[in-house]
């Protein structure tokens, strides 16, 4: 069961560092490159992945083609995908062994994350960490961005 109790949230939310964005966007409207930005300004490192985009720079970030592309150990992958596309990067994510994995707002595969916990990765699913981060009161991260 993915987690989802406000302490397990905040608990997350205040113990990661970098994350790495799929289905990152350079179009400012879309709520992945609002999302990347608030979590840049909170001092979280945003790494943002997606194919079409590889090799451009996304706020002041270069933007990689896939997990097995980055060029560090993130703590968290959040996704902004369709579900259905989410398998693959589910299963890079726990070949990988990044702590968590986190499903956007709409984003569920309930498969998936069944996989993800049963290999020891924490799942969360159908959230937003944007929405999460006011509403629990979880602090700027300190030795970030900011």
């Amino acid at each position: 069961m993915p987690t989802q109790t406000p302490e397990a949230i905040r608990a997350i939310l205040t113990s990661i560092r970098t994350i790495a964005l799929v289905g990152a966007s350079n179009k400012i409207h879309r709520p992945s490159h609002e999302v990347m930005a608030y979590l840049q300004g909170r001092g979280y490192r945003v790494i943002p992945v997606n194919p079409k985009l590889a090799g451009q720079q996304l706020l002041g970030e270069t933007v990689y083609a896939d997990l097995n592309s980055l060029p560090e150990p993130v703590d968290m992958v959040e996704l902004f995908l369709a579900p259905e596309r989410t398998g693959p990067v589910i299963n890079a994510a726990i070949k990988l062994n990044v702590p968590v994995v986190w499903m956007q707002i709409g984003v569920i595969n309930e498969e998936g994350a069944r996989k993800a916990e049963a290999a020891g990765l924490t799942v969360v699913m159908d959230r937003c960490p944007k929405q999460d981060i006011p509403r629990l009161g979880v602090p700027p991260v300190t030795g970030g961005a900011l």
